[in-house]
């Protein structure tokens, strides 16, 4: 027995297919530097939507309540990763969300060097 395969789930609209809506998302190729962001850098709006964002805006501060990654937000929207750094830069210049690099496990302290400064402070 096969297992059963998974269908890819289609938007609701078809309008994420559609590269003109797509460019006037993104305002075009104005040469604009877009922020440095990746898949895994983590964002989190800071306030509600105005009534001036556009309604993509709108719904990643209303998605960010928690801190969302950039690839969760694309899915959630189901909008090209390229668009949703686009939208993210404007918000971003805003100061409508913050953003920062995910922690890195490695640039933790060891566990065993924690224990031992621990140890040695209940020594004193």
């Amino acid at each position: 027995m096969s297992p059963p395969q998974r269908e890819r789930r289609q938007p609701e609209n078809d309008e994420t297919k559609d590269p003109e809506r797509l460019y006037v998302l993104t305002g075009g190729p104005d040469g604009a530097e877009r922020a440095p962001l990746d898949l895994v850098t983590m964002v989190v709006s800071r306030t509600e939507p105005t009534p001036t964002v556009q309604p993509e805006q709108a719904a990643i501060l209303r998605l960010c309540q928690a801190p969302l990654s950039v690839a969760e937000i694309s899915a959630y929207l189901s909008l090209p990763f390229s668009v949703v750094t686009a939208l993210l830069t404007d918000l971003l210049a805003t100061d409508l969300v913050e953003s920062r690099a995910p922690i890195v496990r490695a640039a933790l302290p060891d566990r065993s060097l924690l224990e031992a400064v621990m140890h040695g402070l209940q020594k004193l």
